[in-house]
């Protein structure tokens, strides 16, 4: 089999509506190209993912440090954390859920040109948790009319600190490499969190308010799926799927 190998470029000046180039502090790494999944072997894997126990009261974060938050939030004062988020049928939203092993390195998957979105709106991250692929763009963005800065302390990528104190300023990056997951913040207003998971293959999601991901178009093999959640922890399944076949996986956490 032939192996082909594509550099990615990155670089540009931060600013308003402007770019920022690698996280790494370099070129993005280079993509080895190799056979496409063939659809008519691909299988699918769907977790669910649920809360066991008494549900927890949310803790209660104040706001009111800044009063531009206030203002951007109605005049509340404080808000519930988002931290542990439980819906219906003791569902469990923002997990991260992802392949960690499987077969999928024999495999090309060409990065999507659209970018990821990672916005500050209200005081907030939204959303809290997002995967993106490595070497795809991360876009961003302050929708609020206050100061922000965005702080993300990669551990094997290139940790980044960026202002944003205008609104409808946007910045890019991208990862170089595999990491799960990277925090960031905000050094103004302590209490903004997020989480990015940087994944070599698109086969990851984040569960919503039913607490299910699907992973789609899965080549046939063995797999280790993680479950991933900022205060819980992570936990890990074995699972086997053949040609065109769907299974289920479930993930139970406590506190």
């Amino acid at each position: 089999m032939a192996v082909f190998v594509v550099s990615l470029a990155c670089g540009g000046s931060g600013g308003v509506g402007g770019t920022v180039g690698c996280s790494a502090g370099g070129p993005a790494p280079d993509m080895v190209t190799g056979p496409a999944v063939d659809p008519a072997t691909a299988a699918a894997i769907t977790a669910s993912v649920k809360f066991e126990g008494p549900v927890p009261a949310p803790a209660m974060i104040r706001i009111d440090g800044d009063p531009k938050c206030v203002a951007e939030n109605g005049g509340v004062s404080q808000r519930a954390s988002e931290s542990i988020v439980i819906g219906n049928g003791q569902s469990l939203q923002n997990v991260f859920v992802y392949v960690k092993d499987g077969p999928t390195a024999n495999y090309a998957f060409p990065i999507p040109a659209e970018p990821v979105v990672l916005d500050q709106q209200k005081c907030r991250y939204s959303p809290r948790v997002l995967g993106v692929r490595v070497g795809q763009r991360v876009s961003i963005r302050n929708s609020d009319p206050l100061l922000h800065n965005v702080r993300a302390d990669g551990k094997i990528n290139q940790p980044f600190n960026m202002s944003t104190p205008l609104q409808g300023m946007s910045f890019d990056r991208t990862f170089a490499t595999r990491e799960v997951m990277v925090p960031v913040r905000c050094d103004v207003h302590n209490w903004m969190s997020a989480w990015i998971g940087a994944i070599d293959h698109p086969f990851f999601g984040v569960t919503g308010a039913d607490g299910r991901v699907a992973l789609t178009g899965l080549p046939p093999g063995d797999y280790s799926i993680e479950a991933w959640h900022e205060e819980l922890g992570a936990k890990t399944q074995q699972i086997t799927v053949g040609p065109k076949e769907s299974k289920d996986v479930s993930f139970t956490f406590s506190r």
